[in-house]
């Protein structure tokens, strides 16, 4: 395995890129061999060439700058185990990797027991920080190098938004200015456990996870003081410890990190080298740095918690504008928006037509970081499959006769933001295949194309159909239903949720209104009963058309029950007061369809003729006038 960049923080973790004789271009703009949707990136960020066998880091004027070990750079010469940073991403770059597999946390805690230690500190009698001593006392030749190397380590970390590659940065602009072959910053939660943890060892690479003293840590922790032990090899409580003894640790180091009145972690740092110990002079520095990273983690902290909280206002806003519902199964479809816009997880969307799929679709996009990229919809059943793959995936000139120019198509048109596949049962097989390559390598190519593109969308597909018995029947693959199947929503029907059809015909007549320019016609009370009885196969949209119908035909003061479609009628519960002018048509049809099923002897094709009527709509008559156990009870058969 040859030379390698391995990401360790950020967007780039886990990613791992060989490094060949070619040129290696990093940025936002997806023309980079490496890239990714980060605004910490510039389009065309930096370069990592290889030149007569040295690998060589060019900086191509980033906004953000490049990092190298900590330090800004315009162009470096790579040694094996160097820390790069860009934007909110940290790579180390291996000039001879072997096999390995980061863990999410590279730290390991032991024991050792009661520790002496040489010198104690708290972070109000270190000299670095403004106290009285420190006023009045001229700095020697290692103060000031220590303070200019303070200024360039809250340069560095300051523009920093990710806490983890804050972490990372922070090791390797420590690793700078103390000789410490290992470090680790840990952090933790607000019961004082550990929950974060990053861990680098110099000598033995970044796979290899770093030896904590959990008894170190607690003192720091306990007592708010930084601690130093000059030789750990002296000490009978470190000399207990397999671990440590393994690497033949001298010297240990460790801070607290203190915010708002409380310890929220520590910097750890040890060395095996006879001849870097630590002294009371490196305590002092990394008090002072502690200080400097403390501020730097609560505001990110802070930031990313008013991120988050910005998310789900936004999330709620977007909902409560958008799609309407007080019912329980609404207010679960509300929670699953809440939860899966801010991840970028695959989403299917099941459910009847008309019942607000692409509403949903959009709810989650908006409301996701996705929101100020495109979010772009494609019904794959209103376009010709020979005209699909074109219209999904792009062209170039030449393509095919008719092909003058290069066309992007919908999927590059969704870069960086949402692409909504509506009716995706309906992709024929072969489209399917190139939808799978999209969801599992985030490349495609254009019809005609011979050079992969690389792709950052968030996919979110939609049926009506049951997309598990399309599978069993063959008509869609199985690979790519697990791949689009994630996280899955199944949208209730109307007839689940008649509680909310009141609100929503009343928002229906307000927007007819406002399109038709027309006054706004309240609801009768027979005419919300017609509608909460019927059961609205068409849904949401079926109820819409039925309410603009109304407003625009009725020729009273409010909205009746005859300015209803007469399926809606037919279905009406008989109301429970005196009999009236619907009530009795309701019931005359249902003597003159079950006389005509009795001539007829249960035949209703016969009966249908009778009754002058199509049978398609006399078994509709018949289910919406709950005719149907009546007809089983009182016919021998029903021959057809």
């Amino acid at each position: 395995m040859g030379p390698r960049l391995l990401g360790v923080a950020g967007p780039f973790q886990d990613t791992a890129v060989t490094l060949s004789e070619k040129e290696v271009s990093i940025g936002r703009d997806s023309s980079n061999d490496l890239w990714v949707a980060d605004r910490a990136l510039s389009r065309r960020h930096c370069l990592l060439a290889n030149r007569a066998e040295e690998f060589i880091l060019r900086d191509l004027g980033s906004k953000n700058g490049t990092f190298v070990n900590g330090v800004p750079v315009t162009e470096q010469v790579l040694r094996d185990g160097d820390q790069i940073t860009i934007g909110d991403s940290v790579f180390v770059f291996q000039l001879k990797p072997a096999e390995i597999h980061l863990e999410k946390s590279l730290v390991e805690f032991s024991e050792t027991g009661k520790i002496e230690y040489q010198v104690l500190l708290r972070p109000e009698d270190s000299v670095y920080l403004p106290t009285a001593s420190a006023k009045n006392s001229a700095p020697s030749s290692r103060v000031a190098r220590d303070l200019n190397s303070l200024l360039k380590i809250a340069s560095g970390i300051g523009g920093i938004r990710d806490q983890e590659s804050l972490q990372w940065q922070l090791l390797g602009l420590i690793f700078d200015v103390v000789p410490a072959e290992r470090g680790a910053v840990v952090l933790f939660n607000g019961a004082g456990e550990f929950n974060a943890a990053v861990g680098w060892d110099r000598i033995r690479g970044p796979a290899h996870p770093v030896r904590v003293s959990r008894t170190v840590l607690q003192r720091v922790q306990g007592e708010r003081v930084g601690v130093v032990v000059s030789d750990v090899s002296e000490d009978p409580a470190f000399a207990r410890s397999e671990s440590l003894k393994a690497l033949r640790v001298r010297s240990v180091v460790c801070v607290p990190l203190v915010a708002s009145g409380r310890v929220i972690g520590a910097i750890y740092l040890d060395s095996s080298n006879p001849k870097s110990v630590f002294d009371e002079a490196h305590l002092q520095m990394m008090t002072a740095i502690s200080g400097i990273v403390s501020l730097a983690i609560e505001n990110v902290r802070h930031l990313e918690g008013l991120q988050q909280e910005n998310q789900e206002l936004r999330a709620q806003v977007g909902l409560d504008h958008n799609m309407l519902g007080v019912s329980p199964r609404m207010r679960e479809v509300f929670e699953f928006i809440r939860r899966a816009a801010p991840t970028d997880s695959t989403v299917l969307i099941e459910g009847e037509s008309g019942t607000g799929k692409e509403l949903v679709a959009r709810a989650i996009h908006r409301n996701s970081s996705r929101a100020e990229r495109p979010f772009v919809a494609i019904n794959c059943a209103a376009i010709a499959e020979t005209l699909l793959e074109s219209e999904l995936f792009g062209h170039e000139k030449g393509a095919f006769t008719g092909a003058a120019v290069q066309k992007k198509g919908k999927i590059e048109t969704a870069d960086g933001g949402t692409l909504f596949l509506d009716e995706v049962t309906e992709l024929a097989p072969g489209l399917q295949a190139k939808l799978l390559r999209v969801l599992q390598e985030r490349e495609f190519e254009r019809v005609g194309g011979t050079r992969p593109l690389k792709l950052d969308i968030r996919l979110i597909a939609a049926t009506n159909r049951n997309l598990s018995e399309a599978v069993k029947s063959g008509a869609f693959r199985n690979d790519l239903y697990y791949r689009l199947n994630v996280i899955a929503l199944a949208m209730p029907p109307l007839r689940d949720r008649r509680e909310d059809i009141p609100l929503l015909a009343e928002h229906f007549i307000a927007k007819a209104a406002r399109k038709c320019k027309a006054r706004i016609k309240p609801l009768s009370a027979e005419t919300r009963e017609c509608l909460v009885s019927y059961d609205w196969p068409g849904n949401v949209r079926e109820l819409e058309n039925a309410m603009e119908r109304a407003l625009v035909l009725g020729s009273s003061d409010s909205i009746l029950p005859d300015d209803l479609p007469e399926a809606v009628l037919e279905s009406a519960s008989p109301p429970m007061s005196a009999p009236n002018y619907h009530g009795t048509v309701r019931d005359h049809k249902k003597e003159l369809i079950l006389e005509a099923l009795r001539k007829a002897n249960g035949n209703y094709i016969a009966a249908a003729n009778a009754l002058q009527m199509h049978p398609n709509s006399l078994l509709r008559l018949i289910r919406n006038l709950d005719l149907k156990a009546a007809v089983k009870a009182g016919s021998p058969s029903q021959r057809g």
